[in-house]
């Protein structure tokens, strides 16, 4: 009898001893997929911050890196949720975690400016150890968890008390308060939510309604619409001051996009126009600002139109309807166009895109060396571009003549001597065709004549991206006055983040003080006067 019971003690013992091993193996497993996942996280991590990095130091580079960035930035976001659902597995599974190292990552502190509250843990008033009563306060520790309480409503009642003389029996009260829209209801700040949602963050008003009704204010649809639209007639005097600004300058960027237009039985395709002036890259004084203009379709009309009256250098692709704009009898005089290189180099980019190409399951011999090699050429010239930027118009030409001008000289001739040697059919000769076109080769030498010239287009491109990016959620622009409205908007909007200033908080000072400034001070409103107003009261008080 003793000698079963002491086998069937061996056997239980036998058993919690490898039920023991099975969780320290099952324990240094979750330890190993911790260390993995969170390495991964940290090589991913890594390879983003180097690509920012190169972005830095060499430029935007669109066709190279906006699709990296964002693979990277997904491949992060993955592994570091899988290495936070590894390190709590790994903790559930043993209290004492091996130590492994890692790249530890570092918290940024949290805004000062933003309110703190002390939640204080309540201390033991005897000692854990020995019981006793004689604890004394050394010091704390501060552990701080950014927190969000949500959106708060709010209904100011402005009180205007009347009084009567005794002597006179005369009633007087204060005037009453003046509201940014006659006869209106918002402060400036819900109005210039309300318009910055739908314009900047491209929420249409529907969803903003469906949101305000969750937090408990029901806004309708029309009401909200109608306050939009009573915002951009409010604000259409600064409109006109940007415009004549921006039409001022002597270089301009242009560019379009298409916007769906609601039309009979379904959409039609409009077209959003930009004007973008920038003297950054010349070493110029004048602040940036940006004018939209929208249009039923893409006639060339339309340009001839908005850039009636001005004369300069215009930086655009080579859509024909700006040729008008050329012509030599035009007044007040022709317009220089300057080509953009990255739309020719876009060309022989698809040819040359290896991964993209063998991706769609093209064999890697349909990839143009002739593209590659041309690709490689136009780089040369980016990157002496990346030297000169920011520097006087005249120090660029004497750059661009001294460094440029050869390399684009051999680029000519070594384009016309594989040209001389393709089919009309050929996918790289049509994108040579492009570039060295009579019409065209004078607009992409352009900058080699004018050192305010910059050798691409992206300063419009970038003011057009909020728009194409808006398009998926407010799908089509209900009237062609809808689309006007949302010109003038992208144009004060697009303007105040050219001038590094927030949008909203810009929009709802303007609106609130708008209509009280005379017009000879309304200059004072615009993004860039009105930024530098903020810092110096802030830097008095």
């Amino acid at each position: 009898m003793s000698e079963g019971r002491s086998e069937l003690e061996e056997l239980r013992a036998a058993l919690a001893a490898s039920e023991q091993r099975a969780v320290a193996a099952e324990a240094d497993l979750a330890r190993v997929r911790a260390v993995v996942s969170t390495s991964e996280a940290m090589i991913a991590g890594l390879k983003l911050e180097i690509a920012l990095l190169k972005r830095d130091k060499y430029g935007r580079s669109a066709e190279r890196s906006a699709k990296l960035f964002d693979q990277l930035e997904l491949q992060l976001g993955e592994l570091i949720a899988d290495a936070a659902e590894d390190r709590v597995q790994a903790e559930r599974k043993t209290t004492k975690v091996g130590a492994f190292e890692r790249r530890k990552p570092v918290k940024k502190a949290f805004p000062d400016h933003l309110p703190r509250e002390r939640v204080v843990i309540e201390a033991p008033s005897t000692c854990s150890c020995c019981g006793s009563e004689r604890i004394v306060k050394m010091g704390e520790d501060i552990t701080e968890t950014l927190e969000v309480i949500p959106r708060q409503w709010k209904v100011i009642q402005t009180v205007r008390e009347k009084f009567t003389c005794r002597a006179c029996e005369k009633i007087t009260q204060p005037p009453a308060p003046f509201h940014p829209i006659p006869r209106g209801w918002a402060g400036p700040s819900l109005l210039a939510m309300i318009v910055f949602e739908k314009y900047g963050q491209h929420q249409p008003l529907n969803r903003q309604a469906e949101r305000y009704a969750r937090e408990g204010v029901d806004l309708s649809l029309s009401t909200l619409a109608d306050q939009v639209g009573a915002v951009a007639e409010l604000l259409k005097p600064l409109n006109a001051l940007i415009e004549a600004h921006v039409f001022t300058a002597a270089r301009l960027h242009g560019d379009d996009t298409t916007v769906p237009l609601l039309a009979r039985g379904g959409t039609k395709t409009a077209r959003l126009w930009t004007y973008v002036r920038d003297d950054r890259p010349f070493d110029g004084t004048a602040p940036p600002a940006v004018v939209f203009r929208f249009s039923s379709d893409r006639a060339g009309e339309h340009p001839t139109k908005h850039l009636a009256g001005w004369k300069g250098v215009l930086q655009a692709d080579a859509y024909a309807g700006y040729n008008q704009l050329y012509e030599v009898a035009r007044q007040p005089g022709p317009v220089a166009s300057a080509l953009c290189w990255a739309h020719a180099r876009r060309k022989f980019f698809e040819l040359a895109d290896v991964q993209t190409n063998i991706r769609k399951g093209k064999s890697p011999k349909e990839i143009s060396p002739i593209a590659v090699e041309a690709v490689k050429r136009i780089d040369a010239l980016f990157e002496i571009e990346r030297m000169v930027n920011g520097q006087a118009p005249e120090a660029r030409l004497e750059i661009r003549k001294r460094q440029s001008a050869p390399l684009v000289a051999d680029l000519e001739r070594w384009l016309r001597g594989e040209r001389a040697l393709l089919s009309k059919h050929a996918k790289v000769a049509k994108a040579i065709d492009y570039l060295l076109s009579p019409n065209h080769w004078p607009g992409f030498t352009r900058f080699l004549e004018d050192g305010r010239v910059c050798l691409s287009n992206n300063a419009a491109e970038r003011s057009l991206r909020g728009v194409a990016l808006g398009r998926k959620s407010w799908l089509f622009a209900g009237s062609e006055r809808g689309g006007q409205r949302a010109a003038a908007m992208y144009t004060l909007i697009g303007t105040a983040k050219l001038n590094d200033i927030d949008p909203q908080a810009w929009l709802a000072d303007v609106i609130a003080r708008i209509s009280d400034t005379p017009v000879s001070r309304l200059s004072e409103l615009l993004p860039w006067n009105w930024a530098g107003a903020r810092k110096d009261l802030e830097i008095a008080a």
